[in-house]
């Protein structure tokens, strides 16, 4: 729903933009131009309204319908929470557990950002059936050696998912992004003194 959202604010804005560029460039013609169709459009309701009352009654109560069934249905999408994402989880007593994906994700966050080298890290965490699957957003110091470290992330996320949590890990993916380099601070140098 969030792209949609953002499509239809996108088209929106972009309309409403070249609406005010086109009313400011030439005021007179498009006012003129929405007087007359407002002027067509009044007139042909008339006419169908003369010609035939309960085709023009049904147009009316179709558009509503429409619009309701259209823009209710996006409001409600919009409103309507979405229910909490768990997975499932059977214990060795044969106890059923529904672990939240947000706990996963809050636990996979605070152990990797205790590792060295690790600025800042934000999980995504997806269940299918009892598997869960991982993305990593990692912020790293710009000096890391990025094979290693990204192997100590992807066995430290299997280790709490299936050793700490009991859950079975399905892919992991790591995207890794390095903090800025320090500013070196320039060195002022004296003519004539030594280096």
């Amino acid at each position: 729903m969030n792209i949609l959202n953002r499509i239809i604010a996108i088209l929106l804005f972009l309309a409403l933009l070249l609406g005010i560029i086109l009313v400011a460039v030439y005021p007179l013609s498009i006012l003129e131009g929405l007087r007359d169709s407002m002027d067509w459009s009044i007139a042909t309701l008339q006419q169908t309204e003369d010609q035939s009352r309960a085709l023009y009654i049904l147009g009316r109560v179709v558009v509503v319908i429409l619009s309701a069934i259209v823009f209710g249905g996006l409001t409600l999408l919009e409103v309507r929470r979405p229910g909490v994402r768990t997975v499932p989880l059977t214990t060795q007593t044969g106890g059923k557990v529904h672990l939240t994906t947000d706990s996963v994700a809050r636990r996979l966050a605070w152990h990797i950002d205790q590792l060295p080298e690790v600025v800042s890290v934000t999980p995504r965490v997806s269940g299918r059936g009892g598997v869960v699957d991982v993305k990593l957003d990692l912020e790293t110091s710009p000096e890391i050696v990025v094979p290693v470290k990204t192997d100590e992330v992807i066995n430290l996320s299997h280790k709490i998912i299936e050793q700490d949590m009991g859950l079975k890990a399905g892919k992991i993916e790591v995207r890794i992004r390095h903090a800025p380099y320090p500013e070196v601070q320039p060195t002022l140098s004296i003519p004539g003194s030594p280096q």
